[in-house]
């Protein structure tokens, strides 16, 4: 657990997907991006769903869901989904909690990975929220992004992910950066779907910041190192040379959503370019 000011910062391993390793860096060859990230033999490598859960006064929050376990099997084995070391339940139990216990969920993006979670089916086949006391927090741009996405990004968006949450009333919508809580701030990022919201905390000393998908694992945090699923990368590039500075100037802890070994380091800036320096915590 870490602690920043008021807020107690602690993490749920929610399971693990795979996901085509071209795909997750882009134009980087993969002679070096297999070095930290080995492929399978479908070129799949294997990527955390790591939430942050937040314990400030009367608030529990939930950053991100994972993917939940409502999927087809077939979409299962497409992703190679594996709730064997680690699942949002088990995760919640392992703190003490309930998922009734949860305030507010914050959701960085609707992408599939990140909101599966947030609904699951009952004996009826019903969709139910998963959190049905929580408000959850989502970027207006987001949203309407989701519900109208392209050709090239529609796959990611799964409507019974997030449509119950605005059918059961728990929908809040933001419009923009802003604090929701004091210390609290949310980063709006357009490159990779527009309306991606990262989390920034910080009490004046120390601050942690939760990537998303900015940066994804450890591995991309040099700025050529984007993925091909980012709907504007080059909007991707300018965002990374945007954070990446006072990452470094300022000590940030990066918290890393996908990355199967390290859950957080600092970044450090060498002559051939940001890299990470520190690893805070490790991961498996």
């Amino acid at each position: 657990m870490l602690n920043v000011g008021d807020y107690q910062i602690s993490f749920i391993e929610s399971g693990h997907v795979s996901l085509d390793g071209g795909a997750m860096f882009g134009v980087v060859p993969k002679t070096l991006w297999s070095r930290t990230n080995p492929a399978d033999e479908l070129n799949r490598i294997i990527l955390s769903m790591r939430l942050m859960l937040i314990r400030y006064e009367d608030h529990l929050i939930l950053v991100d869901t994972g993917v939940g376990n409502k999927m087809s099997d077939k979409l299962k084995k497409i992703y190679n989904v594996d709730h064997s070391r680690g699942s949002l339940q088990a995760g919640l139990a392992a703190e003490g909690l309930k998922a009734g216990d949860v305030t507010d969920v914050i959701v960085t993006h609707l992408h599939f990975d990140h909101v599966g979670g947030a609904t699951w089916r009952d004996e009826k086949g019903d969709l139910q929220l998963t959190f049905p006391n929580a408000v959850h927090h989502v970027q207006k741009k987001q949203w309407e992004w989701a519900l109208n996405p392209t050709e090239k990004d529609g796959a990611s968006f799964m409507r019974e992910n997030f449509v119950p949450i605005e059918e059961h009333g728990k929908l809040n919508l933001i419009d923009g950066e802003g604090s929701l809580i004091p210390g609290l701030e949310l980063i709006v990022l357009n490159g990779h779907t527009p309306g991606m919201q990262a989390v920034k905390i910080r009490d004046g000393q120390e601050t942690l910041f939760y990537c998303a998908d900015l940066f994804p694992t450890a591995a991309h945090i040099p700025l050529p190192y984007i993925m091909g699923y980012d709907v504007y990368p080059l909007d991707t590039l300018a965002e990374k040379k945007r954070i990446l500075p006072r990452a470094v100037e300022e000590n940030w802890t990066l918290l890393f959503e996908h990355d199967p070994r390290h859950i957080a380091g600092k970044v450090k800036q060498t002559d051939r370019g940001y890299v990470l320096d520190d690893k805070v915590l490790a991961g498996e």
